[in-house]
């Protein structure tokens, strides 16, 4: 769960910052179960541990009542599943995610590269 700071900054866990970096790349929201298939494709090739759905939705939870994404309900579903509930990520996740990466610079000079890096591709 997002903490915060003395001074009010939020202190993001490693699950929040990895739903929140994967969230920022979708404009028009992502809905959970790709998320969850994004996160996982990415740590299978990192040979990180999966993460399933009894973990990604109470964070989702937290995180929109945190004020750190918006979910909206999209269309029913032509195939007769059930409605998807897509995520956006908000000013002040946007704000969380990069005060964790620019503490995340601060850490040392080996960091320093890869986050110019996403920095460039972010925009920033």
């Amino acid at each position: 769960m997002a903490k915060k700071h003395e001074d009010g900054g939020i202190v993001l866990s490693a699950l929040e910052e990895d739903l929140l970096t994967a969230i920022r790349g979708h404009q028009d929201g992502i809905y959970g179960l790709d998320l969850l298939g994004q996160i996982n494709t990415a740590n299978e090739k990192l040979k990180r541990r999966q993460i399933g759905v009894g973990s990604l939705y109470p964070a989702l939870k937290r995180m929109e009542t945190q004020g750190l994404v918006k979910a909206r309900w999209g269309e029913d579903d032509d195939s007769g599943g059930a409605r998807r509930r897509y995520y956006n990520i908000t000013g002040l996740g946007s704000s969380a995610l990069e005060d964790t990466w620019l503490y995340r610079q601060q850490l040392g000079a080996p960091w320093n590269l890869a986050f110019k890096g996403i920095s460039r591709l972010a925009g920033w």
